[in-house]
C-alpha cells in the first residue's frame, strides 16, 4: 500500500502532512469542505496511504448509508406535517422568555434525538422567528439557544448526529459489535438536561440582544425603498419587457408588480411588454431610480418614504399609492399576494461566493432577489454586486408552486413565509409508523441500523410521503461526500501509524497523570477540532487516536470512544463548526465572536457532566 511513498519518508509523516493541509483548508473555508475531503482522499491514494482499490469504499460504509437514510426520513417528517403540529403547540408558549426558551430548546432536543439535528433546527427556526415577532422578543435571544439545543439533542441516540454513527461503526470494526440505538442515551440525556437547564436559566443572558436582526420586520421593511414609476407616452420603457428593462440599465432591479387598468400582476409573472400608463411597483435606491428616470423616461408617481415609515404598515402587503392624479382620482395599488419569502443561505448552498448573474436566479429558478441582509443589517450595495455568504438572509419573490423546489435546489432554508405554506400535513401516521418499525427492528437486532433505516426511507418514498425528487433533495450531498471521502483518510491515519504516534505523545506528556486526565485532554482536543472542521470529520480523525490511547493505557475502549462522540458534537464556540450554528448566524444578527460567550461555559458544563457519567456507565 505504501510502496509509492518517497524513500526515507515515514508513512505517518506523509499522513500528518496530508491531514495538516486538509485541516488548514477546512479552516480557510474558501473551498467547500466536501471538495477539500475529496482532494485529501485523492492525495492519500496518489501518495500510497490508501489503496486505489479502496479509494471509494467509504461511500458504501454503513455510517454513510445510515446518515443518508436519516436525512430522507427527516425530510419525510417535515413533509408529513410535523412542523405544523409543532408550531401549533410551541406558539402557545406565552410571553415569558424563560418559558419560550424551555419549549423551544426542549422540543429541538427531543426532535434531534430521532432525526437529523440540522433538520430539527430547520423545522423550528421559522417557528422561533414567528414567536419572536408575535411577542416582541429579540430573536437573537432565541436562535442561538435553539441551535445549541439541536446539538445537545443529537447526543442522545445513535441517529441523532453523524459523529455517533461514525463512532458506533468504528467500535464495530474493532470489537465486532456496534454501539446500539440507545447506547448513547445515558450520557446524552444527562448532558442535554444539564445544557438545557444552563441555557434556559442563565445562558441566554450571555447572548447579544440585537434590535436589527432578520426576525425584526424592519430589516426588510420595503417602505424605505418602495417606489412607483409610471410609463409615459414618450418613455423609453414603452414596448420593453421587464427583462429588457433590466438589461437597459444593467441592474437587477426587482419589479414587484405591474399595475395596468387597476389590475395588479406580480412582477415574476409578467412577461408582456410595457404600455403607456403602466405603473411599476419596485424597490430602487437613489442611483437606480435616477437611471430609470434618465435612461427609460419613467416618471415617479410616489417616492420612497425617507422616514422609513409608510402611511400603511407592512409595505409588502398594505402599500397604497396615488396614480393618475391629473384626473383627480386616487387609485389604490394593493401589493398583497406578491409571494415574498425570507430564506437563509445554508453553509452547503450552491449560492456561496456567487452572484445573482452567475446563478441566473430569475431564468433558471424563477426567483427575483429583492433584498439581502447580512450580520443583522440590510445590505445597501447593488444586488448584482453581492456575492452570497453562508448565513445571508434573502428576501425573494417567485411563484408559490415553484418556490419550495427552487429554494431546496439552491440550498436555502425558508424562514418567515409571506403568504406561502410549504408542505401540507399528510400521511403523518404512516411516516411515524414506518420509522417506529425501523427502531423496533434495530432494538431487537433483527436488522443493522443502516439496513433498517434504509428500508424505512424506501417505504417512505414508495408510500408517497416524499416524492423521489424530494428524497434526492433531502440527501445532503456535501455531508455524504465528506463522510465517504474522509473515512478512508481516517483509516489511513491509523494504518500509517500516525494515530499511534499522537497517542504515544499524549501518553508521554501525561505519563504521571490518571487515565481520567487523558480523557479530559482527549475531550478538549476533539472539541476544539470540531469547532473549526465539520463534526463528522472530527469524529473520523479522532476515533483512531482514542483507540490508540485506550490500547496504550491498557484500559477499556468504550469510554474513549464515548468521549469523542460527545466532544465532536460540542461545536459551540464558532458559527462554522456546525451547520446549525451557521443557519442562525444571519437570522439572529450574530457576529463571529458572539458564539463563544455562551458556547464556552456550555462546553465546560458538557465536559463536567459527560466524563463522570461516561466513567460510571463505561468504567475504565
Amino acid at each position: 500500500m505504501l510502496d509509492t511513498l518517497p524513500v526515507g519518508i515515514a508513512p505517518s509523516t506523509v499522513a500528518f502532512v496530508v491531514l495538516g493541509v486538509t485541516l488548514v483548508a477546512f479552516m480557510w473555508g474558501r473551498v467547500r469542505y466536501d471538495l477539500v475531503a475529496l482532494c485529501a482522499l485523492l492525495a492519500s491514494v496518489v501518495l500510497g496511504l490508501v489503496p486505489a482499490a479502496d479509494a471509494f469504499a467509504g461511500f458504501g460504509h454503513p455510517a454513510v448509508i445510515t446518515v443518508a437514510a436519516v436525512l430522507v426520513l427527516s425530510r419525510g417528517f417535515e413533509r408529513a406535517g410535523v412542523v405544523d403540529l409543532i408550531a401549533e403547540q410551541v406558539l402557545k408558549a406565552g410571553e415569558r422568555l424563560t418559558l419560550q426558551l424551555t419549549v423551544l430548546v426542549g422540543t429541538v432536543v427531543v426532535l434531534s434525538g430521532v432525526m437529523n439535528n440540522v433538520g430539527a433546527l430547520a423545522l423550528l427556526l421559522p417557528v422561533a422567528l414567528r414567536l419572536a415577532r408575535e411577542h416582541d422578543t429579540s430573536s437573537s435571544l432565541l436562535l442561538m439557544p435553539l441551535a445549541f439545543g439541536s446539538l445537545l439533542g443529537g447526543l442522545t441516540t445513535l441517529i441523532g448526529t453523524p459523529p455517533n454513527i461514525i463512532i458506533a461503526s468504528f467500535r464495530g470494526n474493532i470489537t465486532g459489535e456496534n454501539f446500539g440505538l440507545f447506547s448513547f442515551f445515558p450520557v446524552g440525556a444527562a448532558v442535554a438536561l444539564a445544557g438545557m437547564g444552563f441555557i434556559v436559566l442563565v445562558g441566554w443572558r450571555l447572548t447579544p440582544r440585537r434590535a436589527g436582526q432578520a426576525a425584526n420586520s424592519d430589516m426588510f421593511d420595503t417602505a424605505s425603498y418602495l417606489v412607483e414609476l409610471k410609463v409615459g407616452e414618450d418613455a423609453g420603457a414603452n414596448g420593453l419587457t421587464l427583462q429588457q428593462l433590466r438589461e437597459e440599465i444593467d441592474e437587477a432591479v426587482p419589479v414587484l408588480a405591474v399595475v395596468r387598468d387597476d389590475k395588479r400582476r406580480a412582477g415574476y409573472a409578467f412577461y408582456g411588454a410595457l404600455e403607456t400608463g403602466d405603473i411599476l411597483l419596485l424597490e430602487a435606491n437613489t442611483d437606480e431610480l435616477k437611471q430609470l428616470e434618465d435612461k427609460l423616461g419613467l416618471s415617479v408617481v410616489r417616492e420612497p418614504d425617507d422616514t422609513g415609515k409608510d402611511s400603511k404598515p407592512q409595505a409588502h402587503q398594505d402599500a397604497r399609492a396615488d396614480a393618475d392624479k391629473s384626473d383627480g382620482r386616487s387609485r389604490a395599488v394593493d401589493t398583497e399576494g406578491l409571494q415574498l419569502v425570507e430564506a437563509v443561505v445554508r453553509n452547503d448552498s450552491m449560492m456561496i461566493h456567487r452572484s445573482v448573474r452567475q446563478l441566473r436566479l430569475q431564468h433558471q429558478f424563477g426567483l427575483h432577489l429583492v433584498a439581502v441582509a447580512r450580520d443583522g443589517t440590510r445590505l445597501k450595495q447593488r444586488l448584482r454586486d453581492i456575492r452570497f455568504q453562508a448565513g445571508d438572509v434573502l428576501l425573494l419573490q417567485g411563484s408559490e408552486s415553484e418556490m419550495h423546489e427552487s429554494l431546496a435546489t439552491l440550498g436555502c432554508l425558508p424562514l418567515a413565509n409571506r403568504e406561502l405554506t410549504f408542505g401540507k400535513p399528510r400521511k403523518m401516521a404512516l411516516s411515524l409508523g414506518v420509522f417506529g418499525l425501523a427502531i423496533i427492528a434495530m432494538l431487537l437486532d433483527w436488522l443493522p441500523a443502516a439496513v433498517a433505516l434504509s428500508a424505512a426511507a424506501v417505504v417512505t418514498l414508495l408510500a408517497g410521503v416524499l416524492t423521489l425528487r424530494e428524497g434526492y433533495q433531502a440527501l445532503d450531498g456535501p455531508v455524504i461526500v465528506l463522510l465517504g471521502a474522509m473515512l478512508p483518510v481516517g483509516k489511513a491515519l491509523d494504518s500509517s501509524g500516525g494515530a499511534e504516534l499522537i497517542a504515544e505523545s499524549m501518553l508521554q506528556a501525561g505519563s504521571q497523570w490518571p487515565a481520567v486526565v487523558t480523557l479530559v485532554g482527549l475531550f478538549v482536543v476533539s472539541m476544539l477540532l470540531s469547532n473549526v472542521v465539520n463534526n463528522a470529520a472530527a469524529a473520523v480523525l479522532m476515533a483512531p487516536i482514542g483507540a490508540s490511547l485506550a490500547n496504550g493505557l491498557n484500559v477499556s475502549l468504550d469510554p474513549f470512544l464515548m468521549v469523542i462522540a460527545v466532544s465532536a458534537s460540542c461545536a459551540f464556540l464558532t458559527p462554522i463548526g456546525h451547520q446549525s450554528n451557521t443557519l442562525v448566524l444571519g437570522p439572529g444578527g450574530y457576529r463571529f465572536g458572539d458564539y463563544w460567550k455562551l458556547g464556552l461555559p456550555l462546553s465546560l458544563i458538557v465536559m463536567a457532566v459527560a466524563i463522570p457519567v461516561i466513567l460510571w456507565r463505561w468504567p475504565l
